[in-house]
């Protein structure tokens, strides 16, 4: 039986096979002195591995009495209750007051193992959608307190493919136990606040008032002519909000009054559906967007094109969003089931990280406030939890200072070249309003001249004008006509 522990015991040798030697079979061997031939026995035997079920835990809770106090001392008198801890609390002061045991030494100094550690990701839980109709998970939101609840909402994102039974419910899971969510979410829940932003791809994007969600209190249409045509409204497929700047495209601080007013400014530069846009949290002023199959890191004062882009991937780009705790780290996730963790000091051109969460379609990515976890949501409802290298998630000296200069930089050599742009468009268009006013006024002086001649050459030569050749043409083109009467006449 395998793992059976072995017992030995001494007992005499024993004899069990003799074989007897053949002279007759010696021609066909070679003598080799000295001959050591092993022996064993014994059974063969492997060692093998198999995972057991998965362990299913579930939350309970307890109540707790008071007890632990020293013999002498009555819990129901508080006198002597309050005076026991007063003793305590003296000695637990004293003792702090001689020694700070959480004190960091070393809190200002790099590690060493940290900074040579290449970049990694691991696999820490799978979140799975309960229902039997599985849904993409399409957003994802972490706990302000710890980051120990995360919560999925999911939806289906295929054109005419929603069941009616199909569950509009959405989950928050416990990180530590991935095999039941912890609280369901139903739509109808309350929301918190009471100011929202909604856009989507009717053109419009809608202020609410969720004390009344009746109608919304303002309205506004992405037409690009800013004359608020609905039929040439732009469709909207994400929305940042930053409280000290307003939308990125939007002004929403509530002072603009007019569509002209609200729409700031626009940027063009993805082939597509933009799937992704987030702020810099270092930087207000540039913002990170995902379209297509390229990511664009923006600044607001340049409006033609981005500051810095990666290269075009061979798979779609669906999210992505920057780290809470490094300036120059972002991730972002593929329809391949990648995910690519990109930090811009590092290297521009290729991802710092590339991982294969899965084989479906990643739709949506969210880091954790500490930079530590990140979760990652497929195409069929499996929330995958990471946890990345410290070197990852850990700000580098000078950091912020590098990222801000690269970022000032590349706008700078941004504006040159679109101030460089300008000129030679504004040449061009001069250039040609005056080729084309040259080209008039050639045309009408060889038409002139070419009248003079032809007036001149007809006086001078005592050819007919037009006007006499066909009053000619006219009377003998009717004396024609008459001669032919008068035969036919003649005729009868």
């Amino acid at each position: 039986e395998f793992g059976r522990p072995c017992n030995f015991s001494d007992r005499p040798a024993e004899l069990r096979v003799d074989i007897c030697p053949d002279p007759s079979l010696g021609a066909n061997f070679l003598d080799r002195d000295p001959c050591d031939v092993p022996l064993q026995c014994s059974q063969d035997m492997s060692e093998h591995e198999v995972n057991t079920e998965r362990y299913e835990s579930v939350s309970c809770g307890m109540n707790h009495v008071e007890g632990g106090w020293p013999k002498d001392i009555n819990p129901q008198k508080m006198e002597q209750t309050i005076r026991f801890r007063k003793k305590i609390m003296e000695r637990c002061i004293k003792q702090n007051n001689a020694i700070d045991i959480y004190e960091e030494y070393f809190e200002d100094q790099e590690s060493a193992d940290d900074a040579q550690e290449c970049p990694s990701a691991k696999t820490i839980n799978v979140f799975r959608d309960p229902n039997k109709v599985k849904r993409t998970a399409t957003s994802m939101s972490w706990h302000p307190d710890g980051g120990r609840k995360l919560a999925v909402a999911y939806s289906c994102l295929e054109f005419q493919k929603a069941t009616k039974d199909m569950s509009f419910d959405s989950y928050i899971w416990n990180v530590e136990n991935p095999n039941k969510p912890e609280m369901t979410i139903k739509p109808v829940s309350p929301l918190t606040g009471t100011d929202t932003f909604s856009a989507s791809t009717d053109g419009q994007v809608l202020w609410w008032d969720i004390r009344k969600l009746s109608e919304p209190t303002e309205r506004l249409v992405l037409d690009p002519s800013k004359e608020g045509n609905l039929d040439n409204a732009l469709g909207a497929i994400s929305l940042e909000f930053e409280s000290t700047m307003g939308l990125v495209v939007l002004d929403a601080t509530g002072k603009a009054k007019t569509p002209a007013e609200k729409i700031v400014s626009t940027y063009a530069g993805h082939h597509g559906p933009i799937y992704a846009l987030q702020r810099n949290p270092f930087f207000p002023k540039n913002f990170l967007t995902v379209g297509d199959w390229t990511a664009r890191i923006w600044s607001e004062d340049i409006k033609e094109s981005s500051i810095m882009s990666t290269k075009y991937q061979m798979s779609y780009l669906t999210d992505a969003c920057w780290s809470p705790v490094r300036p120059s780290v972002f991730t972002t996730v593929k329809m391949d089931g990648t995910l690519d963790v990109w930090d811009v000091l590092f290297k521009q051109n290729d991802p710092t990280l590339s991982l294969k969460v899965c084989d479906e379609a990643l739709y949506s990515l969210r880091m954790q406030e500490n930079g530590r976890f990140l979760s990652v949501g497929s195409q069929l409802g499996s929330t995958t939890l990471l946890e990345i290298s410290p070197g990852l998630c850990t700000l580098q000296r000078n950091e912020k200072s590098l990222v801000a200069a690269m970022f000032e930089r590349e706008t700078k050599r941004e504006k040159i070249l679109e101030s460089r742009q300008r000129e030679l468009r504004l040449k061009e268009r001069s250039r040609s309003e005056q080729s084309k006013e040259e080209d008039t006024a050639a045309a009408a002086v060889v038409a002139g001249a070419n009248a003079n001649t032809a007036a001149a050459g007809a006086n001078a030569d005592g050819e007919e004008s037009p006007e006499e050749m066909i009053a000619r043409a006219e009377a003998e083109f009717f004396e024609a006509e008459k001669d032919v009467c008068e035969e036919k006449l003649i005729a009868d």
